[in-house]
């Protein structure tokens, strides 16, 4: 995408976003519903800068007033031969894009793509689709999860999910991940060799905690390790529960690991 491009994208999501209730009326919201948003990346691709700074606006403004959007940003490892090692790849995150493939009928995986709450997917820098993606899945009925304070011991975070939800629960995977808040990279070739990025709720570790039905029994606990460059203070915890199948995210939580 050109810089004349990047600049347009950017006033659309700004036009959009004073369609929205302004900031005084968002806060007299009575319920924010929480949506994931995850945005398939790489430090290697010269079309992704605008799909991170997408990201990072939509974390930084919320701009929708009906959603409390949690950012999860995977940097694929399929960029990784083209001249600049993404020191936040996974192939676990290449296995997860794949995993939509079937399901939300994509012809391949790229990037940059951008998945709304496991039901909906685009290109990571379209800021009306976005918007759009996110306000629908606001209105999707969900469970309702909770996350006690993360305790750090050394590289591990051990915490616990549980739901006040009523009623039978659905059919589901449950997802832990250390997402760090902010990073930035000098990217010293590939596509984007010479340019300075700025990343915004990195994923650096993520797993299956249990199954949705396991709420029932009580709280769910898990650790989870984080790498040794993961600085313990721009840490958060985010889990989520999900269909079977990778399917549509059903409810998901999120708290700072330090405190």
């Amino acid at each position: 995408m050109s810089s004349t491009q990047h600049h347009l994208a950017s006033i659309l999501l700004l036009a959009l976003s004073a369609l929205l209730p302004t900031a005084s009326a968002q806060a007299a919201s009575s319920t924010r519903v929480p949506v994931v948003v995850e945005l398939f990346t790489s430090e290697g691709c010269s079309s992704c800068p605008p799909a991170d700074a997408l990201l990072g606006r939509l974390d930084r403004e919320q701009p929708v007033n009906t959603a409390d959007i949690i950012v999860l940003e995977e940097h694929v490892d399929y960029w990784d031969q083209g001249g600049w090692r993404d020191r936040f790849s996974s192939s676990q995150f290449t296995e997860r894009q794949n995993n939509y493939l079937p399901r939300l009928r994509f012809e391949e995986p790229y990037t940059p793509q951008m998945v709304v709450d496991g039901s909906a997917q685009f290109v990571g820098s379209d800021g009306r689709k976005a918007l759009y993606a996110i306000s629908q899945a606001a209105q999707t009925p969900k469970i309702t999860l909770t996350l006690a304070n993360p305790i750090i011991e050394g590289r591990n975070i051990s915490s616990s999910v549980s739901t006040a939800s009523s009623g039978s629960l659905p059919k589901g995977d449950l997802y832990a991940a250390i997402v760090q808040s902010a990073a930035s990279t000098n990217v010293g070739g590939g596509e984007n060799g010479g340019r300075h990025l700025e990343h915004v709720g990195i994923v650096r570790s993520m797993q299956r905690i249990g199954k949705v039905q396991d709420l029932s029994s009580g709280p769910v606990k898990f650790t989870l390790s984080a790498p040794a460059d993961a600085p313990a203070a721009n840490l958060r915890v985010v889990v989520f529960a999900q269909s079977s199948g990778q399917g549509a995210i059903q409810g998901a939580a999120t708290v700072k690991a330090g405190h």
